[in-house]
Parts: structure tokens; sequence; C-alpha cells
């Protein structure tokens, strides 16, 4: 992501002030949280170069036009000790799912993708974009660092 410091400071101190109860839905309670936080766009205007970048990265992949794209985002806060466990994003009629790092702490855990028969961890790092089929099953490794870890989820679907 061009600027990616800057960007990620500014989405991490907006992030920061924002109460459980700010957000419009949560979902996916495992483990005693909730792996998907849900904000409107408005409401952060940090958010919007950093959705802009991920619709234009899905046009040039699906080699479609980014206008007749829609782009859904979440919040996954991985606190010291959670884990985000195996799932797809299949669900409805998203053509590709990526996820964006704000924050990584060392030992915050690899993203781990199920392709059959391999299975792939990639160590995140912040300011980075991973685009991939929202149907491949995928896992976050256990936070096992002492800090928070902040990224943002994101389906992306024709409009």
């Amino acid at each position: 992501m061009p600027g990616a410091e800057r960007v990620n400071r500014t989405i991490e101190a907006a992030f920061d002030l924002l109460a459980d109860t700010d957000f419009d839905r949560r979902s996916h309670f495992f483990g005693g949280r909730f792996e998907n936080l849900y904000l409107e766009r408005d409401r952060m205007p940090a958010l919007l170069p950093l959705l802009d970048q991920a619709l234009a990265c899905a046009a040039s992949i699906l080699e479609r036009p980014a206008g007749g794209l829609r782009c859904g985002f979440w919040f996954n806060r991985m606190e010291p000790g959670q884990s985000t466990s195996e799932h797809t994003h299949d669900e409805h009629d998203e053509l590709l799912s990526a996820v964006y790092y704000v924050s990584v702490p060392d030992e915050s855990g690899d993203l781990v993708l199920y392709d059959d028969p391999a299975t792939v961890r990639i160590a995140p790092e912040a300011g980075t974009f991973l685009f991939f089929d929202p149907a491949l099953p995928h896992a976050v490794e256990t936070n096992r660092s002492p800090a928070r870890r902040l990224s943002i989820g994101f389906n992306i679907g024709p409009r």
C-alpha cells in the first residue's frame, strides 16, 4: 500500500477511539471474541484510500472494471492469546477476498492457507495486501505477542 505507514497510523488511531458499541455489527463469535467487527466506511475516513486501493487491485486481478465491483470490509482485532478459526469467504457472490495488515507485532500469528494437499503459512507484514480465492480455507495462528494485531478483511464481488 503506498504510504502504508501513515495510513496505518491514522487507521490505528481512529480504531483506538472506537468502543465495541460503535461497530454496526459483530459476527463470528469464537473463543470468547467476535472475529469480525463491521463499521460503515463513512465512520472512518482514513479507510477510504485503503478501500480504493483494494478495489483497484481487485479490478486488475479479476480483469474487470473497478466501477463494476463492490468492496465489503471488516476489522479483525486479535489480542494476545487469540486466533482466528479456519473458515472460507464463499458465502455469497464473492469473487475475491483479501486481508490488509495494519499492525502486526512479531509472533502475532501467520496466515495459514489450506490448499489441499498443501498447507501454506504466510508471515504477515504491516502495509501489505494479500488477495486470495474466497473458497480457500484459511485461519490465523495464535497471537503469541504481548500486543494487539489489527487487520482488515475484504470481500469483493459484483456491484
